[in-house]
């Protein structure tokens, strides 16, 4: 029984090596320093990291083969697609609060 739980953490473990989409940070300390163009600029870096994390999501050759050989790693990407467009769309809601903030225009 504990050989089985430790196999399946070790998947666990590599299905998560698997999951590619970037995770964002939601903020970093130097977003203060950002000129009104630095932060729109940031803000449609975030909306292409959303919509790469979407991409991730749809039927691929990479995540067909992932279901056939290896379904863990499917979940592990799944999870972190989640977990990267939460991120994204956190980083894109902190940077338009600070374009109001710095009454950007």
């Amino acid at each position: 029984m504990k050989k089985a739980i430790l196999v399946i953490g070790v998947f666990a473990l590599l299905a998560q090596g698997c999951a590619t989409p970037h995770v964002v940070q939601t903020k970093k300390v130097s977003d203060i320093n950002l000129s009104c163009t630095q932060i729109l600029s940031e803000i449609e870096e975030a909306e292409q990291f959303e919509k790469d994390a979407r991409a991730e999501r749809k039927i691929t050759g990479k995540n067909v083969a992932a279901a056939v050989l290896f379904w863990p790693a499917l979940i592990g990407t799944y999870s972190n697609t989640e977990e990267a467009i939460d991120a994204a769309k956190e980083r894109r809601a902190n940077l338009t609060n600070l374009y109001e903030q710095k009454k950007c225009r």
